[in-house]
């Protein structure tokens, strides 16, 4: 077994970020999140992870993290991987986070700048040493600019990495490719790598085939199958697994755009109920799709899934 072969450990292959399942009285539903859990490592994917953006992490409170964390943890078990999204305001509750995670059994933790802060690195810096610090878990940085206005560089990145054995992989949804090329690249020789993960779901085949060792997965909710099946046969560099992949690509492709847009988390349980996976309930300020936007994306949803492979 090769380096190449164990970077990124344990945050490796497809590794959906679930959505979170609601109540009819809008608590969580902590038995549909661990069925979902399990749906999801039955078709193949190495891991979870929750609660991130499409979880609607940012309105869970501490106790509600901790009942779904304690529910994929025991759907997961012998099954797979269930890492836990460590995102909080504070630097406090972020700590206190990841140390709930270590005390449940979580596999490992994806890291996230803290919400609304748009200070200096050196702020943002400290900001993930003290999650890096609280458990010897294995982390993975997640870095999305757009979404949460700090974007942390590869060289920043290595340097985290350098300083702290836990830091094994990021999952990269800047949509730059560039941003891939210098974590791949910059890992080769490095006594350590640090693993690149896709985070966009249109960016999958790309990032596969670029050298990424796993896929933070959106559609994976609705479509676990499909999404193990395009990543794998995207990582084989075989002739006809290039040709089965592209036609795959092709038919998903309008799916996995449903992951870039502001009212992804709706286009996905939406998704969900048209594939029988799931509902639309979502958490205010969220709420379900209505009018000529359902109805288009109804429509595109409709089509692809009328010619599903």
């Amino acid at each position: 077994m090769t380096a190449s072969d164990t970077i990124g450990a344990p945050f490796r292959g497809v590794i959906p970020a679930l959505v979170t399942p609601w109540n009819d009285d809008g608590a969580l539903a902590e038995t549909k999140l661990a069925d979902l859990a399990h749906r999801m490592l039955r078709a193949g994917c190495s891991g979870t992870v929750w609660p991130g953006s499409l979880g609607e992490g940012q309105t869970l409170s501490h106790d509600e993290r901790v009942l779904g964390w304690c529910a994929i943890a025991s759907a997961s078990e012998g099954h797979g991987s269930a890492f836990a999204t460590i995102s909080a305001a504070s630097t406090k509750d972020a700590v206190r986070q990841v140390e709930a995670a270590a005390e449940i059994g979580m596999r490992g933790c994806m890291i996230l700048p803290p919400y609304v802060h748009k200070g200096p690195w050196s702020e943002h810096r400290a900001h993930f040493e003290a999650m890096l610090s609280a458990a010897p878990l294995p982390m993975m940085l997640y870095n999305n600019p757009v979404a949460y206005g700090v974007d942390v560089t590869a060289a920043q990145t290595f340097a985290l990495a350098d300083a702290h054995a836990n830091l094994v992989a990021v999952k990269d949804s800047s949509g730059d490719a560039r941003r891939l090329t210098a974590l791949i690249a910059g890992s080769t020789g490095r006594s350590r790598g640090v693993g690149a993960l896709v985070g966009l779901d249109d960016c999958a085949v790309e990032g596969a085939r670029m050298g990424a060792c796993g896929w933070i997965a959106g559609l994976a909710n609705a479509l676990p199958a499909e999404s193990v099946k395009l990543f794998q046969l995207a990582q084989s560099s075989l002739p006809a697994d290039i040709a089965a992949c592209d036609a795959l690509y092709r038919w998903f492709l309008p799916l996995l755009r449903l992951d870039t847009v502001p009212e992804f988390v709706q286009l996905i349980k939406l998704t969900m109920v048209l594939t029988q996976t799931g509902d639309e309930r979502v958490r205010a300020p969220r709420r379900a799709l209505e009018g000529v936007a359902r109805a288009e994306a109804i429509e595109v949803i409709r089509r692809a899934l009328a010619h599903r492979p």
